[in-house]
């Protein structure tokens, strides 16, 4: 092998961290699985991928990563610094007087930078950009000193309409750099340019709590590949579903929340739409989590602003995923009520799960699955243990859960897995029923160590069309790591009414923006296959808050006619499309221009991971097990890589492979298609 011609892929999870590589002098994969080693993250990272080829023969690894996330999930991000607009300290905490229980005065909400770490400054600058008040570079100065001796360890500054004028924000970030001694420093207005005080102040706050955090993260990690070796490129995923340089990532971490769960909806996208399926509902089961999200015409859909946990607000363009705390690793317990919960609560990677015997004394689904005979206890995936201890999962799942439901161990077991198969169902409703889908048009997508052990409870449960199970469905993220094209976005507040919008003045917005985007690809040094720009106005009716996204209708190179005329009907037509209807003689505002730059990576050929010409399905055999499907039957098991295109396996059976265990149910067939994928359906 030489550089330049291998790819890998890593996303690293509570439990496992997914490697994937692509061969392209070769055309072939391969893929690994190994142990996550939480607090020492880089030991874990570059003994997976030497695992698969020296670090010195791999020309980019693309990292997908949920460190961020979990650091504020966690709160357990820097301690940072606000320098805000006299009068505008408190906005973190006011939001929008949204409240943790919609019924009741009950709950709390501590934001990410505490009260006596926000700071005021003199400055004033108008909604129309006109500056009533210049900043005060010594007293900007000042109130950093005091944060700095407050202990912060990053700075943002955000400022009263620097989206339309950003002078003030630079005039005080120019004061600060004399004074502050790191680079974790930044101003509202170049991570987010956008009007609405609370959502730039948050995304800002938020960016500012991850800069250590995320920032030291991959420095470590870049130092510890370099070290060994390594002289490609290092990406890391946005949430977005594109990646960006890990400079990039380091000054605007806010933008890696979710990256490494997008990646897995990339992939999904791609391989779906590849074999036929281009519209699909992703379901992503690891340790700790289920994330589910729609893929729509192979399109995954995209939103301008995330809620990750109550009051923390980012507003950048995501991927939307739906996150519930049902993994294998969730918890089950008897609440006060003698009422079944499972979740959200999780055992982790450590203790982990009973069946692990590595200290964990409480029951997780996992430990159900092992119980009813839908894991194999002597051949567990992952390598991470030699076998797994079936009766110690047995007796903790009888004490907590058997006892005080008066059930015996195999109907305990079963609950487990009913209320945790009920709640993921519910996830599968938010994101389809709720939102105007109907789901017997959706193929499920389920990946991760443990999405396939529940796909023929959700198809049922939901009804679901279908369910596509991906050749490797335990590092579908980090496959998507490895295809994810290289995407930036920008956004400009222009708020004004279509009638009074220059179609001129727009176009030099656009080509500004991506100009300097473009830019930014640029400087990655790598190559793509192609550019594509896309633009999207946000808009909506006078007097109305909430808006809509209008994609302006031009080439996939950004150029076409612009019209207000034409901007019109694109917004009809969006709204119509949300709505229903529309308001006729109503005027039409325009709020934000979002731009997008996307460099097209090359794609790999699913059909180089196809089944070999020599697999067949009595080769695959691997004997038989018990397994609980409302009662105990004798179940086939097959090794899942050894079975040829267009097999087909009748349910009940079960298929292993290193990365996952796929449940085919009484009822369900599993065909194999050329790409080696499986396709779940009732039986004929």
């Amino acid at each position: 092998m030489s550089r330049g011609e291998n790819v890998v892929g890593v996303d690293v999870g509570g439990t496992f961290t997914d490697l994937f590589l692509f061969d392209a002098a070769t055309g072939t994969a391969r893929v690994g699985k190994v142990p996550s080693t939480r607090g020492r993250e880089a030991d874990g990272f570059a003994e997976g991928i030497t695992g698969l080829a020296p670090l010195a023969d791999i020309s980019a690894i693309v990292h997908g990563t949920t460190v961020g996330t979990n650091a504020l999930l966690e709160r357990k991000g820097a301690r940072a610094g606000l320098i805000t607009t006299a009068g505008f300290r408190d906005v973190l905490e006011m939001r929008r007087r949204d409240r943790r229980q919609t019924w009741g005065l009950t709950g709390t909400f501590v934001p990410v930078i505490e009260r006596d770490m926000r700071v005021e400054v003199a400055e004033r600058t108008l909604a129309d950009g006109s500056i009533l008040t210049a900043v005060d570079p010594a007293e900007v100065r000042a109130a950093a000193q005091r944060l700095l001796d407050a202990g912060a360890e990053a700075l943002c500054i955000v400022f009263l309409h620097s989206y339309a004028n950003p002078a003030n924000e630079r005039a005080a970030l120019e004061a600060v750099r004399t004074i502050w001694p790191n680079a974790h420093i930044a101003i509202s207005s170049d991570i987010l340019p956008e009007i609405r005080e609370f959502e730039r102040t948050s995304t800002a706050a938020l960016n500012a709590v991850l800069q250590p955090v995320v920032g030291g993260y991959i420095a470590a990690l870049d130092a510890t590949l370099r070290q060994g070796g390594f002289g490609g490129a290092f990406l890391i995923v946005q949430s977005n579903g594109g990646v960006m340089s890990v400079e990039t990532a380091a000054r605007l971490p806010v933008r890696t929340a979710l990256s490494g769960p997008a990646a897995g909806v990339i992939a999904a996208a791609h391989i779906a739409t590849e074999a036929g399926f281009p519209d699909v509902i992703t379901g992503d089961i690891g340790g700790t989590s289920f994330d589910v999200s729609l893929v729509a015409g192979g399109v995954p859909a995209l939103a301008a602003q995330s809620t990750l946990d109550f009051g923390l607000v980012v507003r950048t363009p995501m991927i939307e995923i739906t996150t519930i705390g049902a993994g294998g690793g969730s918890i089950a317990r008897v609440d006060a009520a003698g009422l079944l919960q499972v979740g959200p609560q999780s055992a982790g990677s450590i203790p982990g799960p009973v069946c692990y015997g590595a200290g964990g004394d409480r029951p997780t689904v996992t430990d159900a699955n092992v119980v009813l005979g839908r894991i194999n206890a002597e051949r567990p995936i992952g390598g991470k243990f030699a076998r797994l201890d079936a009766a110690a999962a047995a007796r903790v799942i009888a004490r907590d859960v058997g006892a005080p439901l008066r059930l015996d161990v195999v109907a305990a077991a079963e609950a487990i897995l009913r209320v945790a198969n009920a709640r993921m169902a519910g996830a599968l409703r938010l994101v389809s029923i709720e939102r105007g889908h109907d789901p017997k048009k959706f193929t499920l997508m389920p990946f991760g160590g443990g999405g396939a052990l529940h796909a023929g409870a959700l198809i049922r449960d939901v009804g679901l069309a279908r369910a596509l199970v991906p050749r490797f469905p335990g590092v579908t993220s980090a496959l998507g790591c490895v295809i994810a094209d290289m995407r930036h976005d920008r956004v400009r507040t222009l708020n004004r009414m279509l009638a009074e919008l220059d179609p001129a003045a727009l176009r030099a917005e656009m080509d500004a923006a991506a100009s300097s985007l473009a830019a930014l690809l640029n400087r990655a040094g790598m190559a793509f296959t192609a550019r594509r720009v896309a633009h999207a106005l946000d808009m909506n009716y006078a007097g109305q808050t909430h808006t809509v996204a209008v994609p302006l209708p031009l080439e996939p190179d950004g150029s076409g006619e612009l019209s207000q005329a034409r901007i019109a009907a694109a917004f009809e037509a969006a709204y119509s499309g949300s709505y229903g209807r529309l308001l006729p003689g109503v005027p039409m505002r325009v709020l934000n221009l979002r731009s997008a730059v996307t460099g097209v990576r090359p794609k790999i050929d699913l059909l180089s991971m196809a089944p070999t010409a020599d697999a067949s399905i009595e080769s695959a055999r691997r004997g038989r097990r018990r397994v609980w499907f409302d009662g105990w039957t004798d179940t086939p098991v097959f090794g899942r890589l050894g079975l040829p295109v267009g097999a087909v396996i009748a349910g009940p059976a079960v298929l292993e492979q290193p990365d996952t265990t796929i449940l085919i149910e009484p009822g369900l067939s599993g065909r194999v298609d050329r790409f080696g994928n499986l396709i779940l359906e009732a039986s004929r």
